[in-house]
């Protein structure tokens, strides 16, 4: 009986610290609802930025999944959660300075990230440190929602076009295709390609990265290994780019010419997607395997 009562009593506190939770969440998007609004246009006109409207969705979703955990142990944290708020103000304040450079899409980066601050603040003011650190996960998930300066942007395209053609250049030397490299643009017999901008597969490189981060939280329990999933997403990036441009390529020369410019060009970036995935897995499930085995071990003793 008095376990019952302790347990409702955490429910109702917890409501409320919802409900709290919730109203400052809608308060402070009206009151930013410019930089929301300028951050969901930028979203659906760039294809490099076209998961960031789904990123809170997710996070949502996850501290739902995970809340019997996060909010075990709630009170408020006034002075951490307002200070936080407040750096987050500030910086919201000196992004909007006309001192600060408005180009390369850095005010646009520095205010979302200054909401994503004020909101932290508002879910530590209203559940507190402990409840903040069990949810420092999709807390550090909503970091992806910043869009990336244009100079990061295409330092980062740019990698993606270097390691693409790097790639694609050893998988014509494996198979025996004569090749000649100028650059970006890769000769082969009866067709010159280019791994241009649009080439470098970024959205599906992005998609990657977030599939196998999200699978390394949510079934990984080793740190190590979770860091191994994420590097290995981010040169599976750059080596499944390689190998559609180059299947691309040879299916061009060898079956017909218009592979080149057809559906599968245009619309099979996410075949070599789950190509990425299934190479991935085996390793995956190794990991997750092992530590499951791990954790056996530990409860046996």
């Amino acid at each position: 009986m008095v376990t019952s009562t302790a347990s409702t009593r955490v429910v109702m506190a917890n409501s409320k610290r919802h409900a709290a939770f919730a109203a400052f969440i809608v308060v402070s998007s009206l009151a930013f609802y410019q930089t929301l609004s300028a951050l969901i246009q930028y979203s659906l006109s760039n294809d490099s930025s076209s998961h960031i409207i789904l990123i809170p969705l997710i996070a949502l979703f996850l501290i739902y999944m995970e809340r019997p955990r996060i909010f075990s142990i709630t009170r408020m944290s006034v002075g951490p959660g307002l200070g936080l708020a407040l750096v987050g103000i500030a910086l919201f304040s000196l992004a909007n300075r006309s001192s600060f450079p408005r180009y390369g899409n850095w005010q646009l980066s520095l205010e979302t990230l200054a909401v994503l601050l004020m909101w932290a603040g508002g879910f530590l003011l209203c559940y507190g440190f402990l409840a903040f650190r069990a949810a420092a996960f999709p807390l550090l998930f909503l970091l992806l929602m910043i869009p990336l300066p244009d100079v990061i942007l295409e330092r980062a395209t740019y990698a993606l076009q270097a390691g693409s053609t790097e790639i694609t250049y050893l998988i014509f030397q494996m198979v025996g295709t004569p090749v000649s490299r100028h650059g970006f643009l890769l000769s082969v017999p009866g067709v010159t390609i280019e791994v241009a901008k649009e080439c470098s597969s970024i959205r599906s490189s992005i998609a990657l990265f977030i599939t196998c981060l999200l699978a390394a939280h949510l079934y990984l329990r080793t740190g190590w290994k979770k860091f191994v999933v994420v590097v290995l997403a981010l040169l599976l990036s750059v080596i499944k780019n390689g190998i559609r441009i180059a299947t691309l390529t040879l299916l061009s020369i060898y079956v017909n010419p218009g592979f080149l410019s057809g559906k599968l060009h245009q619309e099979g970036g996410f075949l070599f997607f789950l190509l990425a995935l299934l190479i991935l897995l085996p390793v995956f499930l190794w990991m997750e395997k092992s530590d499951k085995a791990r954790i056996s071990a530990k409860s046996v003793r």
